[in-house]
């Protein structure tokens, strides 16, 4: 059964995570010895990576290695997922697929997580602590765009959990009116007005080396790394990354 709010009638004592950030969500909800397998994107936190079962990548999945570990519950996501493997997977286990385009949208996550774990009140205060964090800027609206991709360089558009992200943190996402991650040629992001280009550390992985290369084929704008993690993981690194944006923004200058 695939479903898209809490509807399980049982507390699941086996749970498989499919979403790297719903996986260090549920590390925070302190539910170590329910959660049985995870994939190898599931880097947080460490000791679980170490040592619990990896089912595949998030959009390569062993499906035979879930099957064998029988879960009561599956967690994957819409977007971080495969169709056609989450409908494979919903003809024989509980599967909640979960959806986040924005902030509100990611506290809701955080609640139904919760209640579909049996950890509803942990969950609550967690949304609260993440509320109370939301930074406030003197200077909102810089311009930026914020690229996840090289060969061809790919950019945030409307319409996606970064671009909400983008706004919490004070920023104006000049691709907002384009949907999705399309790919922008170089002359394209010149003609926008972007004050700064953030290269995101995933998915692909930018460096700072990458902002040196770079330099030259973006003149007049300003380059910075951001932290992916940050600008597009759900979940309880949320609260993490409102304190990384108040210190983000001190790098604007």
């Amino acid at each position: 059964m695939i479903f898209i709010s809490p509807q399980l009638t049982f507390t699941p004592s086996k749970i498989v995570s499919l979403v790297p950030s719903i996986t260090e969500l549920l590390s925070y909800l302190q539910l170590e010895e329910q959660t049985i397998g995870i994939t190898k994107f599931c880097i947080h936190p460490e000791n679980w990576f170490t040592t619990k079962v990896k089912v595949g990548g998030t959009k390569t999945l062993k499906i035979e290695k879930i099957k064998e570990l029988n879960p009561d519950l599956i967690i994957a996501n819409k977007e971080e997922n495969i169709k056609e493997q989450i409908e494979e997977l919903g003809e024989k286990f509980n599967v909640f697929l979960t959806d986040a385009n924005n902030f509100s949208e990611a506290l809701l996550l955080i609640r139904d997580i919760g209640i579909v774990t049996g950890k509803e009140e942990s969950a609550s205060a967690l949304i609260e602590k993440i509320k109370s964090a939301v930074p406030h800027f003197n200077s909102p609206n810089i311009k930026v765009a914020y690229l996840i991709w090289q060969n061809p360089f790919m950019v945030a558009g409307g319409n996606t959990y970064i671009n909400s992200m983008l706004s919490v943190c004070g920023l104006k996402n000049v691709f907002e009116n384009q949907l999705r991650y399309p790919e922008i040629s170089v002359d394209e992001i010149n003609k926008y007005d972007a004050e700064y280009l953030l290269f995101s550390t995933e998915p692909y992985p930018f460096q700072q080396q990458h902002l040196i290369e770079y330099s030259s084929l973006f003149p007049g704008k300003k380059l910075l790394l951001a932290d992916g993690e940050m600008f597009s993981w759900y979940g309880s690194r949320m609260l993490e990354a409102m304190y990384y944006f108040k210190n983000f923004r001190k790098e604007m200058k």
